[in-house]
């Protein structure tokens, strides 16, 4: 009788501990969703559905936080700089020129909140909502928005979006998916990772300039103007020019010397800040982005079914934005300056629903019965 009590017991107890291991994670007092795997670990919270930390192992095997962002989760929505950290901005990511497109012979108006243009659909956007929770493991959550018709000036029809976030061994794979039942409108997505493969911890350089970048599939530009808008040209690239990452990898301050560097990405604006469109024919199963630091000897793959990858090397940072407590060096300042930290988004064309001629529009308006589908990873490691 004793064995079989002690039996019923441990079944009992057994079954307690296999529910607790299969409970969905709860939110932590910051509200951090938290997912693991072998050789990473990564936070989200329902704001803007937003990476907020991101743990990958550097040459040494120490964990480093390589992402940009706040200690205090409550900052996000009322930073007035709104950097767009790590967040989902949509519907339609990047610049629309005069903030105006047609759908058919149609013309619609978007707020002004870039000079004369629009970025991410304005200043409403999705980066400056909360998103809801639908579905959360251990190693995947899910959230999903609900955009009603003009809640952002000018994007008509009401769409319903999410994304799914999982971890893998040293991999974060990135899904997301809408439609738009109601209207045609334009939809264009990408996941605004700000990166920095040090941590802030190299003591005498907090910069990324000593990054390398490796695009072998991007040998072609979409050229800008002043305002960092398509002109409509798409370039090719020549070996060693200013942008070139294809040809070898190079560090991101490679051309820092040149004397077009300074306004390179637009006035005031050096560095970069513009769109790389691959080539047409390439296997999307391979890296298309490398970047990688001596330093802390990390290095992160980018996969993606997305045509074209935007680089944005933090120049507008006024050195005023403190990171995050798990990243720098004791002893001295926390301030990101600028050139501290590059944006890596993985989308199409930007603006290209007013460049027809770059055929385009089949991927950037969509409407009922069409079904949007983004898809990228990450895989990290070490030199």
């Amino acid at each position: 009788m004793k064995y079989l009590l002690f039996t019923v017991a441990a079944a009992a107890a057994a079954t307690a501990q296999d529910a607790l291991r299969s409970r969905p994670p709860r939110p932590d007092a910051q509200g951090r969703y938290t997912l693991e795997a072998e050789g990473i670990k990564a936070q989200f919270i329902p704001y803007a559905a937003t990476l907020t930390n991101l743990w990958v192992k550097d040459s040494k095997g120490k964990y480093q936080d390589i992402v940009l962002g706040y200690d205090n989760t409550t900052y996000y929505p009322v930073d007035p700089g709104h950097p767009v950290y790590n967040a989902i901005p949509g519907r339609y990511v990047n610049r629309i020129g005069n903030a105006t497109y047609k759908i058919g012979n149609v013309q619609y108006h978007t707020e002004k909140n870039d000079g004369p243009n629009t970025l991410h659909s304005g200043t409403n956007n999705w980066s400056y909502r909360v998103w809801n929770v639908t579905r959360a493991s251990k190693s995947s959550i899910t959230f999903a928005i609900s955009d009603a018709s003009n809640s952002s000036l000018g994007m008509i029809g009401r769409v319903d979006a999410s994304v799914t976030y999982s971890v893998s061994k040293n991999k974060w794979h990135i899904s997301m998916d809408a439609t738009s039942p109601e209207a045609k409108t334009p939809l264009m997505l990408t996941q605004h990772t700000y990166f920095q493969l040090d941590a802030f911890r190299r003591p005498d350089n907090r910069t990324i300039w000593d990054h390398t970048v490796y695009m072998p599939e991007a040998k072609r530009v979409v050229v800008t103007d002043a305002n960092a808008l398509p002109t409509g040209e798409i370039a090719q690239i020549a070996a060693n020019a200013t942008d070139d990452f294809w040809s070898a990898p190079h560090k991101l301050g490679f051309a820092s010397d040149r004397p077009g560097f300074e306004n390179h990405c637009g006035n005031g604006c050096h560095g970069y800040n513009g769109a790389w469109a691959f080539n047409e024919k390439r296997d999307k199963g391979k890296s298309v982005l490398t970047i990688a630091s001596a330093y802390s000897g990390i290095k992160a793959d980018l996969r993606t079914d997305q045509d074209a990858v935007v680089l944005y090397t933090c120049n507008w940072n006024d050195g005023k934005t403190e990171f995050k407590s798990t990243q720098g060096v004791a002893g001295q300042d926390k301030f990101i300056p600028r050139d501290g930290c590059i944006a890596i988004e993985a989308q199409d064309y930007p603006d290209g629903i007013n460049h027809p001629e770059w055929g385009r529009l089949n991927k950037q308006i969509f409407g009922p019965g069409d079904k949007y589908h983004w898809e990228s990873s990450w895989e990290f490691g070490t030199l």
